[in-house]
């Protein structure tokens, strides 16, 4: 694969896990009820997410409410929240300096050093936004509340992992498997190849003689 398909097939690759990531944020279903084990079978399946809770009737109808207080949260959807804004930011700077930084694009094109390294940083940026994603998801998987609830009396409500979660994983794998491709940019080779080039020419004193 040349240099420059390998460079698109990275960057269509973070840019799905981008928006991928950008789904997952805002689905509810992070952690929905289950009816594993002794929960007792209801009309309505909960889901919480990191922005809002929805309860689903069996009649199809859906009733979402967004979470009323930052500050009565507890500290796990928090950091949830911080690090999958962190994510999402990071993915965007990165799917602009690889637009920039790409062969197949005509901006900057006159250095082409410093173009691959715009995209060598716009690849670090995409693994570290999957890096970011990952931790989210670790995070929310290592609270005790979120796969099952830890009061299994009769009639508790059980919670497993949601549909949410397994968007966010598979954005976090794209994002960082299309940014180890982009930062297969390397621009030392480029430099070493246009040095090559400056004195394989003659110089105009030697074609004058």
């Amino acid at each position: 694969m040349g240099g420059g398909a390998r460079e698109l097939a990275g960057y269509l690759a973070a840019l799905a896990g981008w928006v991928a990531g950008l789904a997952a944020a805002v689905l509810p279903q992070w952690r929905q009820s289950s009816y594993a084990g002794d929960a007792i079978i209801t009309a309505v399946g909960l889901h919480e997410g990191l922005w809002m809770s929805c309860a689903a009737q069996s009649t199809g109808q859906v009733q979402c409410r967004l979470h009323d207080s930052l500050l009565s949260l507890e500290v796990h959807i928090q950091t949830c929240r911080a690090l999958m804004v962190i994510s999402l930011l990071l993915g965007f700077f990165g799917i602009i300096m690889s637009v920039v930084g790409m062969k197949c694009t005509k901006v900057g094109e006159e250095d082409p050093v410093t173009k691959s390294r715009v995209a060598v940083a716009g690849g670090i940026l995409f693994v570290l936004s999957g890096k970011a994603a990952l931790a989210l998801i670790h995070h929310w998987c290592r609270n005790p509340q979120t796969p099952f609830n830890t009061d299994r009396g009769r009639g508790a409500v059980w919670y497993e992992f949601g549909s949410a979660l397994f968007v966010g994983w598979g954005a976090a794998s794209l994002s960082m498997l299309g940014g180890s491709l982009l930062c297969c940019s390397c621009p030392a080779k480029e430099r070493r190849g246009q040095q090559y080039h400056q004195q394989s020419q003659p110089s105009t004193a030697r074609e004058y003689v």
